[in-house]
């Protein structure tokens, strides 16, 4: 069973293209018009080893809000559809990532129940092109999308570029330990059914 999905998503204020393979490699062309949200997607998807390709062209004249929230939102409903009934799949991930000063941890249930807590602790307003606001909105909205209950928390650090990428890193090590099949052909819920 190959878990991979497509999305495509088209608004007056974003076009999307999204192809995303869960038992990929970790190789990723993304090409959103935001260079630090390109970034941290990519790391996202390199140590999740998913493979992703994902093109957004957003009213990035206004801002990236937009840009941010619709790709989040496109690559979340990949994540569940990839998934499909999510039998026999670990649903349980953590994991924590240090970015040199840095140091961030994530858990990751992959329940089919939405619920997010971000605290990435950013103190400048912009990273790159990126406004800090939306790097925990990312997440947020990638765990709705994808119906997963996602804790991120950075412990520690000073730059605000670290901070962030540390806490994709582990949240990307958290879902790729989650998605991992088991093996089994079991819910891996007391409930039968996610």
């Amino acid at each position: 069973m190959k878990r991979i999905a497509q999305i495509k998503r088209k608004t007056k204020e974003t076009d999307i293209e999204l192809e995303l393979n869960l038992d990929g490699r970790g190789e990723a062309e993304v090409v959103t018009g935001v260079g630090f949200l390109d970034h941290l997607l990519t790391a996202l998807a390199r140590h999740a080893r998913f493979d992703l390709k994902l093109t957004c062209k957003g009213d990035t004249q206004v801002d990236d809000h937009h840009t941010a929230e619709d790709c989040a939102l496109a690559l979340g409903q990949a994540i569940d559809r990839a998934l499909g009934e999510r039998r026999g799949i670990a649903r349980f991930g953590w994991a924590y990532a240090p970015m040199d000063e840095a140091l961030a941890r994530s858990s990751v249930d992959l329940s089919g129940r939405p619920f997010s807590v971000v605290g990435l602790r950013l103190s400048s307003e912009r990273i790159g092109g990126l406004a800090s606001e939306n790097a925990e909105h990312v997440i947020a909205t990638l765990a709705d999308a994808s119906r997963a209950a996602i804790h991120v928390d950075v412990l520690r650090g000073m730059n605000d570029h670290h901070r962030a990428e540390a806490a994709f890193k582990a949240l990307a090590l958290a879902l790729r330990q989650a998605v991992t099949l088991d093996g089994s052909e079991d819910y891996p819920s007391t409930k039968g059914v996610l």
